[in-house]
Parts: structure tokens; sequence; C-alpha cells
């Protein structure tokens, strides 16, 4: 007869587990594996990474740049492995921050708690200030209004409305999170493969042998976005148009972020982590591929599609006459938005949650206060809901003209906010490289994991081929190569979004010194495990087991 575990029974045993950190279960246990398959999954979300990057990853690559869209997930893959065993064995919320401090140390997973946390707050408002793109276009159809979607004011709206949504949504319970990520996943499917089959009824324009040409991106004369390779396409082109790529292939941690919450998370976490990248590199490969062979034929045609102004929407409005056509898929893009950044906000919520409760940020009691009714960390929620609207109105701040300080150039017509963008990416892949480099100090150092999920035999190559890739990605995203240079005009902006690491750095390198907050992390381990009731007794077929 097999053994029957009932869900009071598996909650006590996932409390207890955490009480072995010192943690008292508080947050509801409420997501299954979909549900936490789902959380990051919408936060990848291959619908807002391509529509939000396609026609930059065209424009500098050609439709060979989709060749290039494995390296990344492979390369992401290795750190999703790493990921997956860390987060067996630490399945506590806020997840980068707990790994490392685990594993190195108090000092050292603040520090990747810091860069992590702000690089989540600031993809909250880059995801939600993304949504006024094509939500205004989809109301100036349905309507007949005329809303500018560039306006400053118009962007600070939108998203004031959408941080709104989502923080209610997240507030109201973690079953309303589930919800709408699972609900999230349908419109990603929905939005990827669906569209990939319209657009194929409607009619590809090309064969596959197009998917290996560059269009000419690689000369100046002939590229769309108006950079130059100096005709160079492996050692010139590649390099850029994979960022495009690396752009979107982050979010599959986010399972870990919400594994308190998580029924079983020690199995559950480790296959989230790694089917939310694997299931959004197969969906993102299906989309793109589809929209490249959409693309109407002639140069012109290819022109408008990888030009800034084209894009997705100009390959769908050529495929599509339809406007209640054209407006559902715009409706779609919208939810996937919506469903994206209130993955994303409750990852942020959960890291600031676990912060406050190691006393290691400003009004650490109340960041970590737990509403008794929904069982969600509100005031987490509320800050990292605040925060991300206040670099909104940074929107509004945008020069004229390029203004020289010191050995750099402050490019004109860019805002605060696009820098502040720009550098969610890199504070990602740095926070990522800095639990790979501790996973790795750790193993030499003794540690070995304790969960169900385990590398075994394949650490140490994981290990070197994840530092390798988050190494290379690092350096070719922040890379200072100048303005007028594909890095410098489409990412980085030569040092600008490295000079943002450096003043968030410098910000936490403040407040470290003068608060000294590891102090408080290292109490909190200190005290060690909680006490704990009695196991509950299971049942096996309604005979109990003792």
């Amino acid at each position: 007869m097999s053994e029957h575990v009932s869900p009071l029974v598996a909650e006590d045993a996932d409390a207890r587990q955490l009480a072995t950190f010192g943690y008292r279960q508080e947050l509801r246990r409420a997501l299954g594996l979909f549900e936490n398959f789902a959380v990051a999954f919408c936060y990848l979300s291959p619908m807002v990474g391509i529509f939000s990057l396609f026609a930059v990853g065209i424009g500098s690559g050609g439709p060979r740049y989709l060749w290039l869209m494995p390296i990344a997930v492979l390369g992401q893959l290795f750190a999703a492995l790493i990921f997956a065993e860390l987060g067996s064995s630490y399945p506590i919320a806020g997840a980068l921050f707990q790994w490392g401090k685990q594993l190195i140390g108090p000092g050292y997973g603040w520090w990747v708690g810091w860069i992590y946390g702000w690089t989540l707050m600031i993809t909250v408002a880059a995801v939600d200030t993304g949504v006024v793109i094509y939500g205004a276009p989809l109301l100036n159809s349905l309507f007949h209004t005329n809303i500018n979607p560039a306006d400053p004011n118009t962007i600070l709206l939108f998203t004031l409305i959408v941080v709104a949504l989502q923080f209610i949504a997240n507030a109201a319970g973690v079953r309303i999170l589930g919800f709408i990520s699972r609900y999230g996943v349908y419109v990603e499917i929905v939005g990827t493969f669906g569209l990939a089959i319209a657009l194929a009824v409607t009619g590809f324009h090309h064969g596959g042998d197009y998917l290996f040409t560059t269009q000419g991106v690689e000369n100046l004369k002939t590229n769309p976005l108006g950079v130059d390779f100096n005709g160079n396409w492996w050692l010139g082109a590649a390099f850029i148009a994979i960022l495009a790529h690396v752009y979107i292939f982050y979010g599959f941690e986010a399972a870990g972020d919400v594994a308190e919450e998580v029924k079983d998370p020690r199995r559950r976490v480790p296959r989230a982590i790694i089917s939310s990248l694997l299931v959004g590199g197969i969906a993102s490969f299906v989309l793109v591929l589809a929209l490249i062979l959409a693309i109407p034929s002639g140069s012109k045609a290819f022109a408008s599609a990888a030009s800034l102004s084209g894009g997705v929407p100009f390959i769908i409005s050529s495929q599509f006459t339809s406007a209640a056509l054209q407006n559902a898929i715009l409706g779609v893009i919208l939810l996937a938005f919506f469903s994206c950044g209130t993955a994303v906000m409750a990852a942020a919520g959960r890291v600031a949650f676990s912060y406050g409760r190691d006393g290691s940020i400003p009004l650490s009691k109340s960041v970590a206060r737990v509403s008794r009714r929904f069982r969600t960390p509100v005031y987490a929620l509320l800050l990292v809901s605040v925060i991300p609207v206040l670099f909104v109105l940074l929107a509004h701040v945008s020069p004229g003209n390029p203004v020289n300080i010191l050995f750099f150039t402050y490019p004109a017509s860019v805002t605060p906010l696009t820098l502040l963008i720009s550098f969610s990416v890199s504070g990602i892949y740095l926070s990522f490289l800095l639990i790979i480099l501790a996973s790795l100090i750790g193993r030499l150092r003794g540690w070995k994991p304790t969960g169900t999920f385990r590398l075994g035999g394949w650490t140490y190559p994981v290990i070197a081929l994840a530092l390798v890739w988050n190494v290379a990605t690092l350096l070719n995203v922040l890379l200072p190569s100048g303005l007028t240079s594909p890095r410098g005009a489409l990412y980085n902006f030569d040092w600008l979004a490295l000079l943002v690491i450096v003043l968030i750095v410098l910000i936490g390198a403040v407040y470290y010194l003068a608060a000294r907050p590891q102090r408080h992390i290292r109490d909190r381990m200190a005290a060690g495990p909680l006490p704990t009731a009695p196991a509950p007794q299971a049942t096996t077929g309604g005979v109990t087991r003792s």
C-alpha cells in the first residue's frame, strides 16, 4: 500500500525544514510545481523580451542572429543548474541573498542581495514603463484617442496604474500571484506559439536558407540601425547581436525567491528553475524564427523590420490587416507585460522581506512584517513598488545636447531611467557571477549540498563553464567602447552602465560601513535553528503511521 501524506503534514514538514535555518513559517505555502514554474517563466517572459529586443537583435545580427540564441540558453543553463542545487539546499525567500550568506558569510550575502535587490526593482520599472508602448496604441485604436506613448507624463501615469494593480495582486495573497502567473504562462504560450502559427498560416516570405543570411548588417551602408561592424560578422556583429538574447534569459532564479511559499520546495524549486529556462528558450526560438520568416521580401522591408521604429509591430501589421486581430495581439502583449512585472515585483518583495527579517536594511522591522490576513510581506512589496515609480520620474530628465563630464559623455536624448534599465541586465549577471563564485568557494571549503537535487560529478565542470559564460557575458555587456560603437550606441552608452554599477556599489558601501548590517545577519545565523513541534503523524490509506 502506498504512503499517503496529507497536505497539512507536508506543510508542517516544510515549516520544520525552514525552522532549521532559524525562520518561522510566516508566509503561506500555496504554490505547487506549476505555479512555481509560472512565476519564474513569467519573469523570464519570452514575449516581453522578444517584443522589446527583436529589432535590436536582427538589426545588429541579421536573420542569422537566431542561431546565437541556443548559445545564450546553454550558457545560462550552467548557472541554472547551480541555482537548482542551491535552491534545493536552501529553499529560503530571497534566494541569492540567502545562498551567498550560507555559502560564504553574512557580508558576502548582503552584497549579493544589495546588487540583486536593486536590479529587481529597476527591472520592475523597466517592464512596467514598457506597457505604454503597446497600451497607448491599443487605447487609441479602441477609443480613437490620441495618447502619445513617448510623453513622460503618459509613461508615469501608465506605470502608476500598472504598479498599483501589481502591488494589489501581490499583497492580496500568494494564491493570487499563482493565479496570475499560471494564466501568464497561457498568455505566453498563445503569444509565442500562437503568433508563430498565425504567421505561418498567413504565409512566410522566405525559406529556411534566409535564416543563415546577414542581409548586410555587418556593413554601415546596409545596417538598419546605423552601426558599423567594419564588415565583420563573426568577430563583430555576433558579439553585439547575442546581447539581444542575453537580455532575455534570466528570471528563472525567481522560483527560488518564493521558495518559502512553495510546497515541497526541495524538489519543486530545482525543477521550476531548470524547466522555466528550457521552456522559455524553446518558446523564444519558435517565435523569433517565425518573425524572421514573416518579414516581407525586399531590402526595404528588412530595413523596416530591423529598425527601432519598425520591429515586431511592422511585421504584424504587414501580415495581419484586420484591426481587431491587431488589437487582440496588442492585448496579449499587454497581459504578458503585466504578468512579467507582477512576477518580478514578487521576487523583489521576497528579497526585501528576507533582508528585513535579518535586520540588514533600514526600517527592517516594518519591511519584515507579514499581513495576518493575506500572509504576504505587504510592507516589503510596498517598498519595491514605490521605488520603481520614483525611478520613472527620471523619464522627465533628458538633455538636448551631449554633456561632457570628466572622461565620459552623457548622450543627448537619453534619460537616466534608460541608464538604470541598462544596469538591470549587468546587475543580474554580476549577482549571478557572485553566486557562482560562492558555489565554487563553498565547495573548496568543504560545503556539500543537502537538497534532493545535486550535480554530483558534474559539479566542477558546470561551475567552470558557468564562470566562463558569466564573466564573458558581463564583459560584453559592460565593456566601454565609445558612444559611436554598436555596443555603446545600442546597449551600455559607453561608460555609463558601468558607472551606474559603481554608484550603486558606493551607496551600498556607505550604508555597509555606517550600519554594519552583516552583524545583524551574523546574529541571526548564530541563533541557530528554531525549536519545532513534533512531526505530525502521517496516514496510510486512513491508517495512522507513527
